[in-house]
């Protein structure tokens, strides 16, 4: 039996990368998987590397920072698979512009995604949560959530955020049994590094001086989804090589 088996888990952002290693690592444990991206195509792509014998998953195109949205995905889970026990926040955007540079049009857009989609997803899941008596909230942060030095003025602000509501969301749902965990990827090889995976020395100063998987935030993932983090709440993880260490 799988570490998920009989759960059911709504992944953002699974449309590529992190999100989808989630969704493929989620569905191999036993989890039906509501499968979540701004693009549709994507997303089912992911879903059909996850279906197979035993393994359930369905695509919902989604901005996460649009209500209407987070609705249809909370129906997809409720109404095709009757419950929810997981909610994976990890749909983001990166900026790298600093004070001087920024766009303001484009901050309020990363804050949107980054921050916000994060506090209305979670708002909507909750209730359903709260029917099991139990469940498990994983927001995606970012080293950039826990040093200065890691991302642009929005990006950083976003995750810094996001490290924020985590331990706020924590102490508030405890009591209802809903534990709610941050992890902090650092240099990870997926489409959005894409500009960054050539930089010499970008990660040759970490102590595991090399780009990290999506497969690894995934074990993470897996990891705070399950019950085997049943003691754990309220934690922001870097996952990056030693990056925040140096």
């Amino acid at each position: 039996m799988g570490q998920l088996e009989g759960k059911v888990a709504i992944i953002t952002g699974a449309g590529s990368g992190m999100g989808r290693a989630m969704a493929v690592r989620f569905g191999k444990e036993g989890a039906k998987v509501v499968a979540v991206d701004y693009a549709g195509e994507s997303a089912e792509e992911t879903c059909g590397l996850v279906r197979g014998p035993g393994c359930e998953a369905v695509a919902v195109r989604g901005d996460i920072s649009d209500p209407a949205d987070i609705d249809a995905a909370m129906q997809a889970a409720i109404g095709g698979f009757g419950r929810l026990d997981i909610l994976c926040n990890n749909a983001g955007i990166i900026d790298m512009a600093g004070l001087m540079d920024t766009d303001w049009d484009y901050w309020d857009r990363v804050l949107r995604i980054n921050l916000k989609g994060v506090a209305m997803f979670s708002q909507k899941a909750v209730p359903e949560m709260l029917k099991q008596g139990k469940g498990s909230i994983v927001n995606t942060a970012s080293i950039a959530g826990l040093v200065g030095g890691a991302g642009g003025l929005s990006y950083t602000a976003s995750k810094h955020g996001v490290v924020g509501i985590t331990k706020s969301m924590a102490i508030e749902l405890s009591p209802q049994g809903i534990r709610v965990n941050a992890i902090c990827p650092g240099a990870v090889t997926t489409g959005m590094t894409t500009d960054f995976q050539g930089v010499p020395g970008f990660v040759e100063g970490n102590a595991i001086p090399r780009w990290g998987t999506a497969d690894e935030i995934a074990n993470m993932a897996l990891f705070l989804a399950s019950d085997e983090s049943s003691f754990i709440t309220g934690a922001a993880y870097p996952v990056d090589g030693g990056w925040v260490a140096k």
